[in-house]
């Protein structure tokens, strides 16, 4: 039951080339930056990644785009990110955009053994009919357009089926854990990273604050470890970088 293992590097030790990862995070709050470093200093590249989005401030998941470990991105927010839009638009990179409700619950749906579900978001657009393009050609033309999906109505209202998400690995940070892979998230910190630890057939969580087991608040619990195989403890260097992506003042 004990899952917690000696360094980040032993954790993603086992990620092959061409892996699909979910990975928790929304901006800089509560990206595993640590595990994604380990992965990154690993070399494996070829890489299907399932995230709100793709990194920011060159930090999280932009070090493995930066380095072309990245084949293809499935998500909802490009924002600001230059290189991410870059590769995208010259064809390097295969990019599924989905309405960020449905990639939350495209996971969760996965992780809970729902093949998929029916849903409104996107219902007369290119979400539902089909034609975004996935990949460009590097020329300006599209070489790889997403499906139509099947449409149904019910109660005089038309619904997409969309599919569930399951990954072979899911990278997650937490800001407590115990060694039985309860998790507890910190605030906004929350966001994807239990729906992208429940999709995971192998979930590993950093965590900020080890405990042991009973060190937790059954009712305060945001992930029971059914759902996390590793657990990385952070050092407190590590556990305090948190870099802020827009600072705003007050007048």
């Amino acid at each position: 039951m004990d899952k917690v293992v000696a360094s980040a590097a032993e954790a993603v030790a086992d990620v092959p080339e061409g892996a699909s990862l979910a990975v928790g995070g929304f901006g800089l709050s509560g990206v595993p930056d640590v595990l994604i470093g380990a992965l990154y200093e690993r070399g494996v590249g070829g890489l299907s990644v399932v995230s709100n989005n793709c990194g920011a401030l060159e930090s999280g998941l932009a070090v493995l785009l930066a380095a072309g470990r990245i084949a293809r991105v499935t998500g909802s927010y490009i924002g600001a990110n230059k290189e991410f839009a870059r590769q995208y638009l010259a064809g390097e990179l295969e990019v599924e955009l989905i309405p960020q409700g449905t990639l939350a619950e495209r996971l969760r749906a996965g992780g809970a053994g729902i093949p998929a579900f029916y849903t409104p978001a996107g219902v007369g657009t290119q979400v539902a009919g089909g034609g975004l393009p996935w990949r460009y050609d590097g020329a300006g033309g599209v070489a790889v357009a997403s499906p139509p999906k099947e449409v149904r109505e019910f109660d005089g209202t038309s619904y997409v089926l969309e599919r569930g998400i399951r990954t072979d690995f899911a990278l997650v940070r937490a800001a407590r854990g115990d060694r039985h892979g309860n998790l507890v998230f910190g605030k906004s910190a929350r966001n994807f990273n239990p729906l992208a630890a429940m999709a995971g057939r192998v979930t590993v969580a950093e965590v900020e604050e080890l405990v042991e087991p009973g060190g937790l608040d059954p009712d305060a619990v945001h992930l029971p470890g059914i759902f996390v195989q590793r657990v990385v403890v952070l050092t407190p260097e590590q556990a305090a970088d948190k870099r802020i992506e827009r600072r705003t003042v007050s007048g």
